[in-house]
């Protein structure tokens, strides 16, 4: 964990949004969050632990996160709600555990007008360390002195996408954050420094809606296997680039079809960025099982949703049940700033196939 932090003048000043000029030649706005990359920080493999699911005791009524006056309004049918007039950090634990439970039902929340990006960060990674363990991602940039907090960084002056595009004709990329590890995340907060004027936004994809669109005897078959995710790949190419590898990659397995231990509905969880294979198929039945999965997460607009970022914004999303993508569409000389807590959750797990109707009950898991 990061050592204990008090205000200092530099969170201070960012706090009352007064600009400082930085080695990155431009006025930032809150500098205590600009990445860095220490070659000296190494850590040991993550050690297994106990997580603890807040979201099977919140009080469905969500009196506590939603009282009376609050603006809510779904983005979607299965998937994206907009809140505002709620302060997150001002939640009893009565109302993050409402949180947990209304981000595992609506996958994805964007609460507006919120002052995560104003709070000390150890505050804000205190807050998050309410839903899980938080996780250090073994090559992001992070805020000197938090490895917990991975950064999402593009500067004025990068032109790094000029190169992407040349070999490839989108950004998006499909993703459900690190589940390569043994514990991926689950409620996770993602929170806006900067922004361009226009651009940035962030796909999400309902895992859930797409599981339920398969027909039962597909969705059975699914059922009993099980992909491998790796993380070599993401640290080989850090090193490539001449960056940092905090910890040794590691590969897991994970259950294809996964239930949520909150609400009971299962999901499909696998990737492209990090599954990379089915476990006792061959190499062709694998990879097309897998891309016939990959495609109908990719290509189902009519259970997505796309956030756009306004100043102020914190989305919290569900990483069990979910996939994001970001948008790389905005004009160089903008910045995109942005900075993630990622609690760990359980180790994935299914329970067995019930029947065609199994997600409409919405009951937890034993």
């Amino acid at each position: 964990m990061a050592p204990s932090a008090t205000t200092t003048t530099t969170e201070t000043a960012a706090r009352t949004k007064s600009p400082e000029l930085t080695a990155y030649g431009a006025y930032k706005v809150y500098p205590q969050y600009l990445p860095t990359w220490d070659p000296e920080q190494k850590y040991p493999p993550l050690e297994p632990f106990e997580h603890y699911e807040h979201g099977k005791d919140a009080d469905t009524s969500f009196k506590d996160l939603l009282p009376e006056g609050t603006q809510v309004t779904d983005l979607t049918p299965s998937i994206g709600t907009e809140v505002r007039g709620v302060q997150l950090s001002s939640l009893s634990n009565a109302g993050k555990d409402q949180l947990a439970r209304f981000v595992a039902e609506r996958k994805v929340v964007a609460f507006r007008n919120q002052d995560f990006q104003e709070l000390p960060i150890q505050d804000a990674l205190d807050y998050a360390g309410y839903f899980g363990r938080h996780h250090i991602h073994p090559a992001s940039g992070s805020p000197k002195g938090y490895p917990e907090v991975h950064l999402v960084h593009r500067s004025e002056g990068d032109e790094s996408h000029k190169t992407f595009f040349e070999s490839q004709t989108s950004s998006v990329a499909w993703h459900s954050d690190v589940s390569y590890e043994e514990q991926p995340p689950g409620t996770t907060f993602l929170y806006i420094l900067d922004k361009p004027e226009t651009g940035g936004d962030t796909l999400f994809v309902d895992a859930v809606e797409a599981y339920n669109r398969l027909s039962p005897q597909f969705q059975e078959r699914l059922h009993g296997l099980k992909a491998t995710h790796s993380g070599v790949e993401q640290a080989n190419a850090s090193i490539a680039r001449g960056s940092i590898k905090r910890r040794e990659p590691v590969i897991s397995t994970h259950p294809i079809v996964r239930t949520h231990p909150a609400t009971g509905q299962k999901g499909i969880y696998v990737n492209e960025q990090f599954t990379r294979s089915i476990v006792g198929l061959k190499n062709q039945e694998s990879e097309m099982l897998l891309r016939f999965l990959y495609n109908h997460l990719a290509y189902g607009a009519d259970f997505q949703a796309r956030v756009k970022w306004e100043e102020g914004t914190v989305v919290v999303w569900d990483n069990r049940v979910t996939q994001h993508s970001a948008i790389v569409d905005w004009k160089t000389g903008q910045r995109r700033h942005l900075a993630r807590l990622t609690p760990q959750a359980e180790r994935p797990f299914e329970t067995p196939f019930a029947g065609p109707a199994e997600n409409d009950k919405g009951v937890a898991a034993a």
